[in-house]
């Protein structure tokens, strides 16, 4: 089960990452923004041929050049090293951080192609003015399958608000990343974490080629 669901948590912030974000006033609800990006995401995905395909080039392009402004990296990086990143050096930080904002945007990108008939179908949303960190709970619904639950995590900035966790059927990326990130460092530590997502990601790379 967790692995099915780490399937579809990963599929689904593909999506996201499928479509070219309109310019959101700072002020939009967090929810109206997801549903909006959502809706022309699945246009998008049943009409892109080369998606379909399953061209990972095209994928990877898309997914570097649409989700990256949308995610909040950093906290979300931060999360799921836990309470060892507060030890780690600004370098080291800044080296987990690109590592695996890397490390994601290939895994999402290998699901774009799954994407056809799905609907999604959001909860009722409530918010006061002055919250600025949301729970948007929606599910995700396709026929001959049980609906799944898909919950973003996210926070207001400056800039607009920003995704820092999703959870499918109540896995929470973070939380999953967290548990493998721990064991790294307990095993090697923070420059040990560093080594491993670089070589997951120079792997992948060169399997790509």
């Amino acid at each position: 089960m967790k692995g099915q669901s780490m399937k579809f948590l990963k599929a689904c912030v593909s999506l996201l990452a499928a479509v070219s974000f309109p310019v959101f006033a700072n002020d939009i609800a967090p929810d109206a923004m997801i549903k909006q990006v959502s809706d022309e995401v699945l246009q998008i995905v049943r009409s892109d041929k080369a998606i379909q395909a399953g061209d990972m080039k095209r994928i990877s392009e898309v997914v570097d050049a649409k989700m990256l402004p949308h995610v909040n990296f950093t906290r979300m990086t931060s999360l799921a090293v836990g309470r060892d990143w507060r030890s780690a050096t600004p370098q080291q930080q800044a080296d987990l951080g690109a590592e695996f904002k890397t490390l994601l945007v290939r895994s999402y990108a290998g699901a774009l192609s799954n994407y056809r008939d799905q609907q999604i179908v959001f909860k009722a949303f409530k918010m006061k003015p002055e919250e600025t960190d949301v729970l948007v709970r929606t599910d995700v619904r396709q026929p001959g399958a049980q609906p799944v639950a898909i919950d973003y995590n996210v926070m207001k900035t400056p800039d607009g608000w920003k995704i820092y966790d999703v959870a499918v059927a109540g896995v929470s990326l973070v939380t999953n990343y967290r548990e493998e990130f721990g064991r790294e460092i307990r095993a090697n530590g923070i420059d040990g974490l560093i080594k491993s997502l670089r070589d997951k990601n120079r792997s992948a790379e060169q399997a790509k080629k």
